[in-house]
């Protein structure tokens, strides 16, 4: 069954098909939130809030990119997760026990342990720059260069113009060079300049 017709049936109230339409951007919309908030258990939550709002709000959707509609509805989840922070700040005890984001099943064999060390340290580099975004530049990074959305469907996700999306988009690359550039040391050495 095609995009359409789910999202057809979905707004009829078929829950199978609204599952279905979850199963499809359950990774790109978790992605988004845990890329804007930094944590995996906030980013399910926002994720698990943004997929309630689409099934209550799937009559308000008018045709164009069902993508970019939910991943507007996962940003936003992701700035009202972020103002509720603000107003009461907590910190999850399982955050500073595990890696939210380890699993066995994605460990490469063939991979030696110190590129995959050295994989993870960039990893973590990369993430932090990305946190140290606003929060606006931030968004427009990961829909753009994480999730491949296109100019046109970030402003629509973002509910914003396109010429703001080029000019964040700008500032964000530009602000996350910098960043690396600061703390070159901290690269891989097949990553800092000068280096073949």
């Amino acid at each position: 069954m095609d995009e359409q017709r789910l999202i057809e049936a979905a707004s009829r109230g078929d829950l199978a098909a609204f599952n279905q339409l979850v199963m499809s951007y359950q990774a790109m919309a978790y992605n988004l939130a845990f890329r804007i908030l930094g944590t995996g258990d906030s980013a399910q939550d926002a994720t698990q809030e943004a997929f309630i709002k689409a099934y209550r709000n799937l009559g308000q959707y008018r045709g164009g990119s069902f993508k970019a509609w939910l991943l507007r509805i996962v940003t936003n989840a992701c700035y009202d997760y972020l103002r509720q922070v603000q107003r009461r700040p907590t910190s999850s005890l399982d955050d500073l026990s595990a890696d939210p984001e380890y699993t066995g099943q994605l460990i490469d064999p063939l991979e030696a342990p110190s590129d995959y060390a050295l994989r993870q340290e960039l990893s973590t580099l990369i993430q932090r720059g990305i946190a140290s975004l606003p929060i606006e530049q931030r968004t427009v990074l990961v829909l753009s260069d994480i999730e491949g959305l296109s100019y046109e469907e970030i402003a629509q996700a973002m509910d914003t113009s396109l010429g703001t999306v080029k000019s964040r988009l700008s500032r964000a690359r530009a602000k996350l060079r910098d960043y690396l550039l600061e703390r070159q040391e901290l690269l891989p050495s097949r990553y800092r300049l000068g280096n073949d």
